[in-house]
């Protein structure tokens, strides 16, 4: 044995790797499980007792030598493994798989569009407390809104229900004292509404809210205006037209020139030429102070759209039901459009 030893000591001391390959054969022919270092073990316990020390000591020696060398060459292997892994796990992925949900598609389309102007996304809790969601927001404990045929409470606690917009995101903004404020608001809502082809008990918003010093009617229009012309082209017309929301005054309802027929009219805007996609306004004074935010050095404005009618209107969709129903025929139209 003792002679096998000096032999493989001399051929693991002799040995020069050039290639990952011939250090991985070196590891398998001396160092793995079924090795030559791991048979000469085996063979130990057939030494002489006299002699067990001594050949003990040339076997570890063996050992580390054979290890040594192959932390020696190292680099070897990684390049090795770099050369058969050429794929990049920290590029993005191909191809996408599947379809993203068209709801999914606009809304991030929307998304992209504010915050190419400086808002940024906050999110919120989908059930939310009465201050949170009516309250802070000037509605009056008479409110319509308020009433059971319009909103989803949580058992028969009356402080507590499914949110019914996204502007209790917009409370709970304005309530940090963070200022100014130019956020945006998507997510889901909820309503007590009969399901049919044009309404449903569960929609997808988007609201804003800039809140600073000397924000004026004319910050909005301006804001809303690039937002239509970046969403819908640059030859959409837009129009006011007054309106009523308890949280803010002045309000607004806003219009597009429809895209389907150029303003000419036709079945999706009623032969009117216009379709109405949002409410908008200046934050009323009272939900600014509701809010901790001193009404008579800021001021701001909000508006909120429903993602629903804007979708249905880019990909000409007629019954809002297909939103929910998960069905793959109708989902597979959508997989070029993300």
């Amino acid at each position: 044995m003792k002679d096998r030893i000096a032999a493989l000591l001399s051929e693991i001391e002799t040995f020069v790797p050039v290639t990952g390959e011939e250090l991985e054969a070196f590891r398998l022919k001396f160092t793995s499980k079924k090795g030559l270092i791991a048979s000469l073990f085996a063979d130990f316990k057939t030494v002489p007792p006299d002699e067990r020390k001594a050949m003990g000591v040339l076997l570890n020696e063996l050992k580390d030598k054979a290890q040594e060398k192959l932390h020696e060459f190292k680099h070897l292997a990684e390049t090795s493994t770099a050369t058969v892994n050429k794929t990049d796990l920290t590029m993005p992925a191909g191809k996408f798989q599947g379809a993203r949900h068209p709801i999914s598609i606009v809304r991030n389309q929307i998304n992209d569009i504010f915050k190419r102007i400086g808002f940024t996304i906050s999110e919120g809790p989908e059930i939310e407390d009465d201050f949170h969601n009516f309250t802070a927001l000037n509605f009056p404990p008479e409110h319509p809104a308020r009433d059971m045929q319009d909103t989803f409470f949580i058992g028969k606690d009356p402080d507590i229900a499914l949110r019914t917009h996204t502007s209790s995101v917009q409370v709970r903004v304005m309530e940090s004292g963070m200022l100014p404020i130019r956020i945006i608001a998507p997510g889901r809502v909820f309503r007590n509404e009969a399901i049919s082809a044009r309404a449903h008990c569960i929609f997808h918003q988007i609201e804003g809210l800039y809140v600073d010093k000397d924000v004026s009617f004319a910050d909005l229009k301006q804001t809303l205006f690039y937002f239509a012309q970046e969403y819908f082209g640059p030859e959409t017309r837009i129009r006011f037209r007054p309106s009523y929301f308890p949280f803010t005054e002045t309000s607004a309802e806003m219009d597009v020139s429809c895209n389907i027929c150029g303003g000419s009219g036709c079945n999706i805007c009623k032969h009117s030429g216009w379709v109405e996609i949002m409410g908008c306004g200046m934050v009323d004074p009272n939900v600014l102070e509701a809010c901790g935010i001193d009404s008579s050095i800021y001021s701001g404005y909000a508006f909120g759209m429903g993602i629903e009618r804007i979708t249905m209107m880019k990909f000409q969709i007629n019954d809002l039901r297909l939103f929910f129903e998960n069905d793959l025929r109708f989902l597979r139209q959508f997989e070029s459009a993300h």
